[in-house]
């Protein structure tokens, strides 16, 4: 299974990734902003999600076509 960032680089279990848009978070007041990074991202069964590790919010998962290989 390839999981892709939104310029195209493949993602791995572990990678970091920056984000390019403020996204709003579904649930929550809060909004993850653009430029923010996570390490050690944990891939999921679908190609189009990961799961990513946050102070504020617990069990965040971002669509890869809003985040980008740092």
């Amino acid at each position: 299974m390839d999981v892709k960032d939104a310029n195209g680089a493949k993602l791995a279990e572990g990678d970091s990734v920056s984000v390019i848009k403020d996204l709003k978070v579904k649930g929550s007041s809060s909004t993850v902003k653009r430029g923010a990074v996570f390490k050690g991202i944990h891939l999921t069964d679908d190609p189009e999600l990961i799961e990513v590790r946050s102070k504020e919010i617990k069990g965040l998962v971002l669509r890869t076509e809003f985040v980008r290989k740092a």
